[in-house]
């Protein structure tokens, strides 16, 4: 099947098939005589996987060590149960950062609990004076991360 055929039947974009050929998760595909990528069944599987894995916001680098075992499958498991321990830890890192943050806008939100002028808004004063902090960018602040929403 060539790359359009894939995008469709993996509901994936086709630079993002093109990416994760670059960063070497997906196997370089044959080629037709027109010099078109010819994709197997096994493309498909593979972005499938990595799909589901990028799903549950595992990192390209994590995706790619689960493929190194998958790819490898006499191998001991033992370093793929430690790899999903430390992502299960990430996430709920950031269930607490996210669960900080929702308090931080709670707090915030009560700081104006009516309609009136923009001027006296304590919602607008409160985001100011912690813009005016001196914590940098992409740095904790209160328990949250200033960057997550950056991007």
């Amino acid at each position: 099947m060539k790359i359009g055929d894939l995008a469709k039947a993996s509901s994936t974009p086709v630079e993002t098939i093109r990416y994760y050929e670059r960063q070497g998760l997906m196997p370089t595909p044959a080629r037709s005589e027109g010099n078109f990528r010819v994709y197997e069944a096994s493309h498909l599987e593979r972005l499938q996987f990595i799909r589901h894995c990028r799903g549950l916001d595992m990192s390209l680098d994590e995706v790619r060590e689960l493929l190194r075992f998958r790819d490898a499958p006499e191998s001991d498991c033992g370093d793929v149960n430690a790899l999903l321990d430390a992502h299960i830890g990430h996430v709920s890192t950031r269930i607490r950062e996210l669960r900080a943050l929702e308090r931080q806008l709670k707090a915030l939100r009560q700081r104006c609990t009516d309609a009136r002028s923009a001027d006296r808004c304590g919602i607008l004063h409160g985001l100011s004076a912690a813009a005016q902090e001196k914590t940098p960018v992409g740095t904790k602040a209160h328990g949250h991360l200033r960057s997550v929403h950056a991007h």
